[in-house]
């Protein structure tokens, strides 16, 4: 009996050690990932931005329009066709009776529209009523009239901000049309490794891809699983040695064996700025 007590007790320490020793471990790569945040932090300040307000869709701009005049609005839509040299049109295809609105690009970049139809475009900026002579002179635009005959005095958003809204699924099929470009991605929380790794899922209930979301800095409120949410950042391939490189911060061995079993050469979307998204 004593020989059994002495190599169970043998057993726990052991059990203990192996498990203090995986928690140690745990917590060096949880550090590793924070230390990328904070080097990650110093190179995009500059480019932080704040996140879009008062999500709608075209449908709620078209029917809401004089509540709206005025305000700024973000929409998510696809694209449906240019108007003139720097416009194009949006419509919410999830209603039979979504009626066209005019987005006119304000921005002072020139902006393509992308050449798969199924791509959708976020759009953020002022709502307006087309008078072409007001928009011209306040904005400093110069727009054809001709172009525009059918949308006078109609709900238009003269766009501060148009960026590109593929799905993860698209940016996984297309990773080289999408990469060193900012991106604006809606979805579902998942995979939580830590408050600056996870990745986000399309909304679907059958199978949606997964896009690895890499924080630039920890975010002021939790991150919840399940949560849709919206994050505009520029995707990469991820290489650790690249990133390393490129975001001037150092993983040891141990992290970086970790990322790059499971992310590499992955799409990651580097991620500088998070909202909630109900759409």
């Amino acid at each position: 009996m004593v020989k059994i007590d002495e190599k169970q007790n043998t057993d726990n320490t052991s059990s203990r050690k192996h498990g203090i020793l995986q928690s140690l471990w745990k917590a060096k790569v949880l550090v590793g990932i924070v230390v990328l945040a904070v080097g990650l932090r110093a190179c995009y300040n500059h480019a932080q931005q704040p996140a879009p307000l008062g999500l709608v869709s075209t449908t709620e701009v078209v029917s809401n329009t004089e509540e709206l005049i005025g305000k700024s609005v973000t929409i998510k839509s696809k694209p449906l066709q240019t108007v003139g040299l720097s416009s194009f049109t949006v419509s919410d295809r999830r209603f039979f009776r979504g009626e066209p609105i005019v987005v006119v690009n304000a921005s002072g970049k020139a902006f393509d529209l992308p050449d798969d139809p199924n791509v959708a475009v976020q759009v953020t900026g002022e709502v307006r009523n087309l008078v072409i002579a007001e928009i011209e002179r306040e904005f400093k635009l110069q727009l054809q009239d001709e172009n525009y005959r059918d949308s006078i005095n109609k709900p238009v958003i003269i766009a501060r901000s148009i960026t590109l809204a593929p799905t993860p699924a698209q940016i996984r099929a297309n990773i080289s049309t999408y990469s060193g470009k900012k991106l604006a991605v809606t979805g579902k929380v998942e995979n939580i490794q830590s408050p600056v790794l996870f990745s986000l899922q399309e909304n679907r209930l059958f199978g949606g891809q997964n896009l690895p979301i890499l924080l630039n800095t920890p975010p002021k409120v939790a991150i919840n699983k399940g949560q849709t949410i919206a994050v505009v950042g520029v995707v990469r391939p991820f290489v650790v040695a690249e990133i390393e490189r490129d975001y001037k911060v150092t993983w040891d061995l141990q992290v970086k064996r970790q990322l790059e079993a499971q992310y590499n050469n992955s799409p990651v979307l580097i991620a500088q700025a998070i909202y909630p998204s109900g759409i």
